[in-house]
């Protein structure tokens, strides 16, 4: 699509400078055929390798069956991304099996190279092993143990070939010493084990980090790899111990190097039919899906049900998902990646998938190219998710605020002007017993301490009113219970709370029942009423419900709309049910995971 311009972290890049022509492909394959046929003939001329290896033409056979599956695979993998590493080196891996069957020759000098090669080709499948998908090895422990592996695979073996013990044939053999080089064979194998296992070791720990959204053709080539180096640790121990049937386990091992390179061909034509999706993507897009819905097409065209999407906002300068929910993309995290999706150098939406797409440039640019006709109204719908929730948000903020400014002025009130209040009334006291004589004066100061009397519960009422300390001193029911003893009709209070709720939780439905019983008292006419507070492992009820004669009207009035506001101020609804004749039910729903 024009404008799009899809940025991949971390994918590798298909660079067509690094790509082969077709006279080096054809050329690679054609040395690969004939050195296949070279060592398959080496293994039926040469009578000597029989006792040795079993049937000279099985073993040719599933020798030549490693070489062309890693020199073809390692072709194809070169041209499909040819900036990956993976390719060369399975063409190096198969063309290193051929060589090390130069030992099956009687040329002496063929058979020196080729015998020091023995151990390269089992390296090389670890090299393999460990740097899919990209062809690097990831991580210094990697390195170490792949540097380690050639040391002693080439290291070990010409000490074994200089101690003697190979035949006529070695140009490399100082002394004749059978015992050091068996020896050194038994180190050698011993540690090529442990290097296979160390490899296995970490293939485990990388699919226990990728998880299960690890996609099924990734996970079948990391399983034939893993049981490839299982199968060669296998062959090496069984020497060590010289144990049955060694022959048959060689067969075996050689038949099961080969499956990894199948293995990856299914992944190839795996993302081939995935490519083919994106055709039903575009059909998908036409009907213009909802947020949700588009993320489920990507997904299905990608075949990655782990997938992400997330759009920029710009007023937000960040990424949210279709809900309006902030996302953070990932760093330095091997179990996902980050496709961003960019129009004319600006943001527009990114993916967050399987690690294993980036070996897919072309299906990513296919998918995110064909996204883009549908991303603007999913953003747009991100957007306003984004606001309703920082609106949600801000609501709470300034009821928190409201809420702890009421309880300042309560406490000043109670601290202050109550204190002093009662001081003039003692006072007033005090002076009225020194003036017992003169009744005027009497009088007046009985008046005055009415009035001061008059003027305290005035200020208690509106202390009440600002904050409810009984609630926040003594809990809901507490509270609760003053509330039906003040009120003007008879109330029946059943609350069914366990402990203390979250304050903001408790004055809320303080508030609620003190302002229903209150318009129950001016406006319902009604002889009784019932209050019942309910809390569950999820949400907390209020119902307030009353006899008289219905008819509430929840818009005329700013009471039931500021109630409203402060239940969904905390995540919850109030719902109010008033038919005329009928009588008033309140029910507030209030979350609370306690």
């Amino acid at each position: 699509m024009a404008g799009a311009a899809p940025a991949i972290a971390g994918a590798v890049e298909a660079d067509p400078r690094h790509a082969p022509t077709p006279a080096v492909v054809w050329g690679v394959a054609t040395a690969g055929a004939v050195a296949s046929a070279i060592a398959l003939l080496f293994a039926l001329t040469n009578e000597s390798i029989g006792g040795e290896l079993g049937e000279p033409l099985v073993i040719a056979v599933l020798s030549d069956w490693v070489t062309v599956s890693y020199i073809v695979c390692g072709l194809i993998a070169w041209w499909r991304r040819p900036a990956s590493r993976l390719g060369l080196l399975m063409i190096v891996a198969g063309f290193a099996n051929v060589l090390s069957t130069l030992s099956w020759t009687t040329n002496d000098l063929a058979y020196t190279f080729g015998q020091a090669l023995d151990f390269v080709p089992p390296v090389l499948f670890l090299h393999v092993a460990l740097a899919w998908p990209d062809g690097r090895l990831h991580g210094r422990f990697e390195r170490l143990l792949v540097g380690a592996a050639y040391a002693t695979a080439i290291g070990l073996e010409l000490t074994r070939m200089m101690l003697g013990g190979f035949g006529p044939l070695n140009l490399l053999e100082v002394v004749d010493n059978p015992a050091a080089s068996a020896e050194v064979t038994r180190i050698q194998l011993l540690a090529m084990s442990g290097f296979c296992l160390c490899a296995l070791g970490v293939l485990v720990a990388r699919r226990r980090r990728q998880g299960p959204q690890l996609r099924r053709p990734a996970a079948l080539l990391v399983d034939a790899f893993a049981l490839g180096l299982i199968m060669i640790a296998a062959l090496f121990l069984s020497h060590v111990v010289e144990g049955p049937a060694i022959p048959q386990l060689r067969w075996a091992t050689f038949a099961t190097l080969g499956l990894a390179p199948v293995a990856f061909l299914v992944a190839l034509l795996h993302a081939r039919l995935a490519r083919s999706s994106v055709a039903d993507l575009f059909v998908e897009l036409k009907e213009d899906p909802a947020p949700a819905d588009l993320r489920h097409a990507l997904a299905r065209a990608l075949r990655d049900p782990s997938l992400t999407l997330a759009y920029w906002l710009p007023d937000f300068e960040s990424y949210a998902d279709e809900n309006g929910r902030r996302v953070e993309l990932p760093r330095d995290d091997a179990r996902r990646a980050t496709t961003l999706i960019d129009r004319d150098g600006t943001h527009v939406a990114a993916l967050v998938h399987d690690p294993a797409l980036l070996e897919e440039p072309e299906l990513l640019d296919a998918v995110t190219a064909a996204a883009e006709i549908a991303l603007d109204n999913g953003r747009l719908h991100a957007e306003l998710r984004a606001r309703l929730e920082e609106l949600r948000g801000s609501r709470a903020r300034i009821v928190a605020a409201g809420h702890a400014e009421r309880k300042r002025l309560e406490r000043n009130l109670h601290d202050g002007a109550q204190q002093r209040l009662i001081a003039l009334s003692l006072e007033l006291g005090m002076l009225e017993e020194t003036l017992k004589g003169t009744p005027d004066a009497t009088r007046r100061l009985e008046l005055a301490r009415r009035e001061i009397a008059q003027s305290l519960e005035e200020l208690r009422v509106i202390a009440r009113g600002l904050h409810p300390a009984v609630v926040s001193g003594h809990g809901l029911a507490v509270g609760l219970e003053q509330l039906a003893a003040r009120a003007p009709l008879p109330v029946r209070l059943t609350v069914d709370v366990d402990g203390r709720l979250p304050e903001s939780l408790e004055v809320a439905a303080f508030y609620l029942v003190s302002e229903s019983l209150a318009n129950v008292g001016k406006h319902a006419r009604a002889t009784g009423a019932t209050v019942h507070v309910s809390h569950s492992d999820r949400e907390v009820v209020v119902e307030v419900v009353d006899d008289g004669v219905g008819g509430a009207d929840t818009e005329a009035g700013s009471g039931l709309r500021g109630l409203a506001d402060r239940v969904e101020a905390l995540g919850g609804r109030l719902r109010v049910w008033s038919p005329t004749g009928g009588g008033t039910r309140l029910r507030a729903e209030i979350p609370c995971e306690s």
